[in-house]
């Protein structure tokens, strides 16, 4: 369900002003940033080699400009070849420069409904370092051979020149395969994204199939709210980003340098308040299954389903990135991806990528890790931890802001809502109410967790972003 909200546009932009202020978002870059961008945009380095050739597409959200990857699938005998160009970011942007010290105090790029607070400025990160369509651009080349079953055979990359063919959008890549109409790529993704989720189930890893809770801009100068799904063609596109960080976490590991995204198993005690939790909610896990094993197979429509996502996401928590030098870390794994991981596919848009990517591109070469590179190494984990919070704490107040908005008008209004969370001997917890799509705290006794029950909203205050309801 959308809501529409062009009567509160202007009391919204005032409340997205003051979240700038409270979590101290730059606006704009400095001058010597700027200047820097400004030259770098215009003499970026120009790799050798040429694969202008090869007809690449970015597939993003509509409307995207920051395009980071752009992607071409070709059979090669009975398996694939995938190849996935990365925004050449290393061409613009040195270690120890301007651009640079300024984006490691952003560590990520952070988005909201009004707009983005970049993390490169725009002139290189939607304009002369993004792969737009039709456009000559610098690129970090992949190319990575599949076997039939969707497995790494062989991985090479390199610098290079590529251009983009088209801009597609998830929507319209998805209509295109429901059709019958895709060819190449798009009929080629449509057969290795699917190999590829089975290759993540094959290994413990799992993707939660929960609906993202957004603040959208309608274009008419006003806001939406809504429960988004992702499309089957979305999980797809990941996997090919997965694949390429899996294989760059590889070639990290037998170089003994680099980066990782690791999260650790979840103990025995977590796994076993979840089994509970699952009994509880009437969630089938059979003997022997694992938890990957039992969220492939659930629904978040419906409400028991709902609820044990929103419980069982203690199982993922404590993610975080590793530098090394010398040797592999002690924690390596990445238990939601089911395998060592790093990231390397986003560097118009997290910190991290771009510093991976010149670890990886010296490995493969067989060259020494740059010294202004391994010097940064060290200090990333603690950049990408703060960048990530700030930017996760922006996005949840953007949330809170717009269900207090839309909410305020219905205070002492009943709603259908569906428990989510609950506190152990507290009373009181959390519920998701699906028109208009919002979570929020609700307070009485014993609410049943899992299940729907009528709620009063009781309180939706846009100046602290507070939603509350109470249990009829």
């Amino acid at each position: 369900m959308t809501i529409r909200l062009r009567d509160t546009a202007n009391g919204l932009r005032d409340g997205f002003a003051r979240i700038r202020g409270d979590y101290d978002l730059p606006d704009g870059f400095p001058e010597p940033v700027q200047e820097e961008a400004e030259r770098a945009a215009k003499a970026p380095d120009v790799p050798a080699g040429d694969h202008t050739g090869l007809p690449l597409v970015t597939i993003d959200p509509p409307g995207s400009m920051d395009l980071d990857q752009a992607l071409c699938i070709e059979r090669r005998g009975p398996g694939y070849r995938v190849w996935y160009a990365i925004a050449d970011v290393g061409a613009f942007v040195r270690p120890e420069s301007a651009i640079d010290g300024e984006a490691r105090n952003r560590g990520e790029t952070v988005y909201m409904a009004d707009g983005r607070v970049p993390l490169h400025p725009p002139v290189l990160s939607e304009g002369a370092a993004s792969l737009l369509p039709g456009q000559t651009r610098p690129a970090v080349l992949w190319r990575l051979d599949l076997d039939a079953g969707g497995e790494i055979e062989a991985v090479d990359l390199r610098r290079a020149l590529v251009r983009s063919r088209d801009r597609l959008d998830y929507e319209t890549v998805q209509a295109t395969v429901d059709a019958g109409r895709a060819e190449g790529t798009l009929a080629l993704l449509a057969e290795v994204g699917p190999l590829r989720l089975e290759r993540e189930r094959a290994r413990g890893g799992l993707s939660l199939p929960t609906p993202d809770q957004e603040v959208v801009a309608d274009g008419a100068g006003g806001y939406r709210l809504e429960f988004r799904g992702n499309q089957p063609c979305e999980a797809w596109n990941a996997q090919i980003s997965l694949l390429t960080g899996i294989a760059a976490a590889r070639i990290m590991l037998e170089a003994g340098v680099g980066v990782l995204r690791v999260l650790p198993q979840a103990g025995p005690e977590d796994v076993e308040k979840v089994r509970l939790v699952a009994a509880a909610l009437g969630v089938p896990w059979p003997d022997g299954a694992t938890y990957a094993d039992v969220v492939h197979g659930l629904d978040p429509a419906l409400p028991g389903h709902a609820a044990f996502l929103h419980e069982s996401t203690v199982l993922l928590r404590g993610a975080a990135y590793t530098a090394f030098d010398g040797g592999p870390p002690g924690q390596s794994l990445h238990s939601a991806v089911g395998a060592p991981y790093a990231h390397v596919t986003a560097p118009l848009r997290r910190l991290v990528d771009r510093y991976g990517t010149e670890v990886c591109l010296a490995a493969t070469a067989d060259r020494p890790v740059p010294e202004d590179v391994a010097r940064a190494l060290p200090d990333l984990p603690g950049r990408m931890a703060e960048g990530g919070r700030r930017a996760a704490g922006v996005g949840r107040a953007c949330v809170d802001l717009v269900e207090a908005a839309v909410l305020r008008p219905r205070i002492g209004q009943v709603f259908e809502a569906v428990v989510i969370d609950v506190t152990d001997g507290k009373p009181g917890g959390q519920v998701q109410v699906a028109d208009p799509a919002v979570i929020a705290r609700c307070d009485g006794d014993r609410l049943p967790l899992g299940e729907r029950i009528p709620v009063r909203l009781t309180r939706a205050d846009p100046a602290t972003r507070e939603v509350r309801f109470t249990a009829v």
